[in-house]
């Protein structure tokens, strides 16, 4: 399959769908993934995952542009996500990224921890999990939360590219951070 019909299969699947496929994904290597990817949110699991979607990426007022990342060793890189406001383009949510069992299956995942850094996204524990479905063209699947019900919770979403390159880290990092069961939860019991 081609890249642009992946896509459309990937936005014609429902939230069970993108479940199923995901896991049945690999995940990227930590250098595969370098530079800006244009991201858009995909189905979601229930009308409270819809409204906060479009609050906080689909807002016309600060639409979500991107995720990027840069790997920072063979382990390990950093990213931020991109949004347009007012007319200006602005990189916030810093996150560390690293391989890591997957919540959903065990099997590794190229994992976002935000709360590596000190922000919004951090302080809300959100993690993202991303493996590839074609060249270029990558399933993420986001959770947030405080309580492990929240973090249960599927935020299916789609990155394609790189369409451009690293603008550079941001963020301030929490000193001495370790990711905890919050953040790497590992397999489902």
């Amino acid at each position: 399959m081609g890249t642009e019909a992946v896509t459309a299969e990937l936005r014609r699947l429902n939230t069970s769908g993108l479940l199923a496929l995901f896991t049945t994904l690999e995940a990227p290597t930590i250098s595969e993934i370098d530079g800006e990817y244009t991201a858009a949110l995909l189905a979601q699991p229930n009308l409270f995952a819809v409204a906060t979607g479009k609050v906080a990426v689909a807002n016309p007022l600060g639409p979500w542009l991107c995720k990027a990342f840069q790997p920072v060793d063979e382990n390990s890189g950093r990213g931020y996500n991109t949004f347009s406001e007012f007319g200006r383009v602005r990189q916030r949510y810093p996150m560390r990224t690293l391989l890591a069992p997957s919540r959903y299956d065990g099997a590794a995942a190229y994992t976002l921890i935000y709360r590596a850094y000190t922000s919004m996204c951090g302080s809300l524990h959100m993690v993202d999990e991303v493996r590839r479905a074609a060249p270029g063209v990558y399933l993420g699947i986001g959770t947030w939360g405080f309580t492990d019900a929240q973090r249960r919770v599927p935020r299916p979403f789609l990155l394609t590219g790189p369409v451009g390159s690293y603008r550079g880290d941001i963020g301030k990092a929490r000193h001495d951070f370790t990711p905890g069961p919050r953040e790497l939860p590992g397999p489902p019991a």
